[in-house]
C-alpha cells in the first residue's frame, strides 16, 4: 500500500501543531506567565473559554432535573430568607449593591436580579445544589436539605421581577435592602 503525500502532510501538520500547542500550555503553566492574580481581569480568550464551558457543563448537566412550573409564594418566601442568609452579599439584591470586597472576586459573582434571566429554573437548581468550580460559588446541596436548594432556586428565578420593597417583604426584614447593605457596609 503506497502512502500518499498530501494526507501524510495533513497528519503531520496536525499532530505537530498539537505538540506545539501543549508545549506553549506547559510553558505558560510550568512558568507562571499567567497571572492568576484576582486584582487582574481574566484575558479576553480565558474569559470567554470558562464561561462559555461553564454555560455548556451547566445546561448539560441541568437536563434530568425537572422543576415544578409555578413555585408557591411560600417557597420564594423561604427562598428570599436563605438568599438574605448566604447570597446578598456576593450578589446583591433588589435595591442593594452587593458587598465590596466580593468586587474583588474573579469571575466577578453575577448579580442576579439581571443574570437570573439567562438560566432556566432547572439550571439554577443545579448551580445552587452543586457550585461552579474556581468561581467561589459553593455548592449548597451537601449542606441543604432539597427544600432549601427549591426555596432558593424558585426565589432567585423571581429576582429579576422584584423592588427593594418586595425583598424586604419577603425577607422580612422591615426595611428596604438598600438599607439593609447601608447597615451591613457600616
Amino acid at each position: 500500500m503506497r502512502k500518499h503525500p498530501l494526507a501524510t502532510g495533513i497528519i503531520g501538520g496536525i499532530v505537530g501543531t498539537l505538540l506545539v500547542a501543549v508545549a506553549v500550555w506547559l510553558t505558560i503553566v510550568y512558568t507562571g506567565a499567567y497571572n492568576v492574580a484576582a486584582s487582574d481581569q481574566h484575558a479576553d480568550a480565558v474569559r470567554w473559554t470558562l464561561d462559555t464551558a461553564m454555560h455548556r457543563s451547566v445546561a448539560r448537566q441541568a437536563g434530568a432535573i425537572e422543576m415544578p412550573d409555578e413555585p408557591s409564594e411560600e417557597l420564594i418566601a423561604a427562598g428570599a430568607r436563605h438568599y438574605a442568609e448566604s447570597c446578598v452579599h456576593c450578589h446583591g439584591a433588589p435595591g442593594a449593591e452587593p458587598a465590596q470586597w466580593s468586587r474583588g472576586m474573579r469571575p466577578e459573582p453575577p448579580r442576579l436580579t439581571e443574570a437570573a434571566t439567562e438560566w432556566t429554573p432547572e439550571e439554577i437548581h443545579w448551580i445552587v445544589s452543586n457550585g461552579i468550580k474556581m468561581t467561589g460559588m459553593p455548592a449548597f446541596g451537601p449542606h441543604h436539605s432539597p427544600q432549601e436548594v427549591a426555596a432558593l432556586t424558585a426565589f432567585v428565578g423571581a429576582l429579576p421581577g422584584l423592588t427593594g420593597e418586595d425583598y424586604a417583604a419577603l425577607t422580612g426584614s422591615g426595611e428596604s435592602a438598600g438599607g439593609a447593605a447601608h447597615h451591613e457596609a457600616e
